[in-house]
């Protein structure tokens, strides 16, 4: 009897598709297994089996497969299970989820390859120049990859020309599986045995007299293997010997030492950290641990609310330790990349040779790797520190996951989809697992703690930092004010000269918070008022003086900065607002004599340019360390006693109903990097409105009345917690398209929500990369069924997809943005 696989592929379909096997390969394969399958015309995807069967398709004849790549499964049931989840909560394919969750080197995808036809004779004369160019190189190589093809012709379109030639019979087309994952290898070199059984090293050591530096390579080796090493890395024992390759070439030949390759790990960490025992608990911090363990004896979720510096990564290393030792895997989920270095360094004073990191500035090489471990369960991969793609990994023993910061908007995958949410990602994952959850940080989300104030999660607060020093002083700085008295020095107030002196008189550091990078974000000519414009985002393009050069954080468009105005050439140009760039030109003219450096995305792009700039901070290389939102985020310095925020108005004004919480949260945050050891901090915040309520209750650290405040204003106008939101977002190059595809769309929702859709209506930045934007909001409040909503929305989608006029006006759908 016929025997079937269902496979599911890495594009961006809801179903699964239906292939032949034999019965010996149905016999092999198991969920979860890679399998090489034709799709289409022509191309060759690496699919996951799901299941096995004898049911045969009844709309389409099923296709044989390829072959059978994987040995064993390499993505686990759970894995299957959170991926149904996600594709049915964030409405997306479930083929999508695949392709996010998975390393891409897993994702093996055909090459097409073209080749001559040599049993079809061509007349050379009827080839145009491009046709002719490529078919001669084609006999003078086997076969040649598109983009090959491309550079012979000198043009990005190359298919027409191949489509011609095709046609013709000219040529034939193929497609090739390319394993993208190759395992790395490193060179070794030991003595050789028969040197050491066969020959006194007195006479090797004769025949070596005229061969120097061959004798000297030789006697360090001999030398380590009676300390016990016998083997060492070829690169390393080069290094450090000053060893030349032609020694090592002379010593082969004479067969007194062999040189072999191994496999080695991608994913080893530094080797210098020292080992030290878990941290003392201090009174509060030992009985938030206790209460966090009763919580656990009946709830899964516990919410973590300490205050900054409270010492709650030190209450996560004894969780962590407990469950490492009950042999249980760990995830700490962090939500930026850059946090990552900061903790890890930590962690590795405690659980050396545990632990790992996922996230997707590794290699596709290094993510495999990783991949595999936490697949085997190997003890070295038990501690899994990463960011959001970190809670796809195949955990088999999941015992605890620690969401740290949990209230950060980078937990929120934007594009591509799917538009998950990590924190409740790590929720449904934990529940899967019968693992338990913790979800810390010192300004939790209203949504958060909205669950655990309903009991839905445990709470245990910390309201004493580990020092037991007060929390920063915070001052506010009026910014009118100061202008008006003539007291400011480019963006600093007096007061924040005046502190910034205070600091580094006593050898103490300082952090410059201003939440936008570059030197200025307008260029304008006094004479006409032309600000340069990005030719594909509607939004002007920031200046940075390093490079002179005009940029637009939304696509990189670049030009370099012009000497007159492009619309009336006036050389009257003049910069408005200002960014990390320019503070840090103005604080190396304010404190000559100080080291400054900033920390940003401009100069944290390299893998391990982030890591060297906090080294150099926390050994206080830097007195000044300037920075976004970057810096804001769960770092500990131990010698910075000041922080200043150079402009907390921007962080107000912006169009989102969670600004002023957000605003609390990052002010609170990076006001918690001041004194944090024995010294009580300082913070000067500038502003325009010292007395707008959110800037108060930030320098009292009144987070219940925050809380309350945004609650009622919320419950007022109906946002989450009291409702769900599902945003749909129209993206197209046509204009007046978008505009009658989310009108479409509006009126489509409107006759089933009525009053609950709101728009369609522009964003802030309503065209990026050339694409027009609008989007349109539906509210879902809580009493009504959000499968139901789904279904209906679902059945809008489908016929919105089958209107011809608006197929290249793409629809995103967005559950919780």
């Amino acid at each position: 009897m016929a025997h079937f696989v269902d496979v599911l592929l890495p594009i961006p379909l809801s179903k699964t598709f239906t292939y032949a096997i034999t019965s010996a390969e149905a016999n092999f394969i198991r969920k979860g297994m890679r399998i090489s399958v034709p799709f289409g015309k022509r191309k060759i995807y690496a699919g996951l089996a799901v299941r096995v069967h004898q049911d045969a398709p009844v709309i389409y004849e099923a296709k044989e497969i390829d072959h059978i790549i994987d040995e064993t499964p390499i993505v686990l049931e759970k894995q299957f299970e959170l991926w149904q989840w996600i594709a049915s909560y964030y409405m997306c394919p479930e083929g999508a989820v695949m392709k996010a969750a998975m390393p891409g080197a897993f994702l093996l995808e055909s090459e097409t390859r073209i080749h001559l036809n040599r049993t079809q004779d061509i007349d050379l004369d009827t080839l145009e120049d491009s046709e002719y160019l490529l078919y001669e190189a084609l006999r003078q190589q086997s076969s040649m990859k598109i983009d090959e093809a491309s550079q012979v012709i000198n043009k990005k379109n190359v298919f027409p020309v191949i489509n011609v030639l095709l046609q013709r019979n000219a040529i034939e087309v193929e497609e090739e599986v390319v394993e993208k994952y190759r395992p790395k290898y490193e060179k070794y070199i030991r003595i050789d045995s028969s040197t050491t059984e066969d020959r006194a090293l007195e006479g090797i050591l004769d025949e070596l007299s005229r061969a120097k530096k061959q004798k000297e390579a030789l006697l360090h080796l001999f030398t380590l293997k009676g300390q016990g090493v016998h083997t060492l890395p070829l690169k390393k024992f080069k290094e450090d010997k000053n060893v030349s390759g032609a020694s090592i070439k002379g010593l082969l030949e004479k067969k007194y030492v062999n040189v072999y390759e191994e496999q080695v790990s991608r994913m080893r960490l530094p080797e210098h950290i020292r080992n030290e025992s878990i941290p003392i608990l201090s009174v509060a911090q030992q009985k938030a641990l206790d209460q966090i363990q009763t919580i656990f004896s009946s709830k899964s979720t516990c919410l973590f609310h300490g205050v900054t510096a409270s010492g709650k990564t030190a209450v996560h290393v004894h969780l962590i330790s407990q469950y490492l030792k009950q042999g249980a895997q760990v995830v700490y989920l962090l939500p930026e990349i850059a946090l990552t270095t900061h903790v890890v360094l930590r962690l590795q004073h405690y659980f050396e040779g545990q632990i790992v990191v996922y996230h997707s500035r590794y290699s596709v090489h290094e993510r495999v790797e990783m991949w595999q471990n936490v697949l085997q369960n190997k003890s070295e991969a038990r501690l899994i520190v990463g960011a959001r793609s970190t809670i796809f990994l195949p955990f088999s023993k999941l015992g605890l996951i620690i969401v740290d910061e949990e209230h950060e908007n980078s937990y929120k995958q934007f594009e591509p989809a799917p538009h998950y949410h990590t924190r409740d990602t790590a929720l449904v994952l934990s529940k899967l697992h019968n693992a338990k959850t913790i979800l810390s940080s010192a300004t939790p989300s209203l949504e958060s703690y909205t669950n655990a104030k309903e009991n839905k999660y445990g709470l245990v607060e910390l309201t004493e930092r580990y020092t037991k020093v007060p929390m920063p002083e915070i001052e506010l700085v009026d910014l009118k004010e100061a202008y008006r008295k003539k007291r400011m020095k480019g963006h600093f107030s007096d007061r924040l000269i005046e502190l910034i002196e205070e600091t580094l008189a006593v050898e103490e550091q300082v952090i410059l918070f201003q939440n936008r990078r570059g030197y200025s974000p307008v260029v304008e000519c006094m004479a006409c008022g032309h600000v340069p414009q990005c030719p594909n985002c509607d939004v002007s393009l920031t200046y940075h003086e390093h490079r002179k050069q005009l940029r637009c954080h939304y696509c990189g468009y670049q030009i370099a900065m012009m000497n007159d105005c492009m619309a009336c050439d006036s050389i009257a140009l003049s910069t408005k607002g200002f960014g990390t760039e320019q503070i840090e030109m103005e604080a190396k003219t304010l404190f000559p004599e100080h080291s400054v450096a900033r920390m940003d995305q401009d100069t944290t792009r390299g893998k391990y340019a982030l890591e060297k700039l906090l080294t150099a901070f926390e050994n206080k290389e830097v007195d000044i360390l300037i920075g976004t939102q970057m810096l804001a985020k769960g770092l500990d310095f131990q010698y910075s006693t000041a922080v200043g925020v150079l402009h907390a108005d921007g962080l107000l004004h912006f169009p989102d109903f969670r600004a002023h919480e957000r605003c609390f949260q990052l002010l609170q945050q990076v006001s918690g990097r001041a004194g944090r050891a024995e010294k009580r901090g300082k913070v000067v915040i500038q502003t325009y409105n010292p007395y707008h309520q959110i800037l108060q209750q930030v320098t009292t650290y009144d987070y219940q009345s925050m809380y309350a405040d945004e609650m009622e204003e919320r419950r007022q106008y109906v946002y989450p917690p009291f409702c769900r939101i599902i945003q749909f977002t129209f993206k197209g190059k046509d204009f007046t398209l978008v505009n009658e595809a989310a009108e479409w769309y509006a009126t489509s929702l409107r006759s089933v929500f009525q009053s609950q859709v709101l728009g369609p209506e522009f964003p802030a930045v309503s065209r990026i990369r050339n694409q027009y934007i609008k989007n349109v909001l539906l509210k879902i409040p809580t009493q009504q069924s959000l499968q139901k909503t789904k279904n209906v929305i679902q059945k809008i989608s489908k016929t919105y997809t089958a209107i011809a006029a608006y197929k290249s006006v793409r629809a995103i759908v967005n559950v919780d943005p």
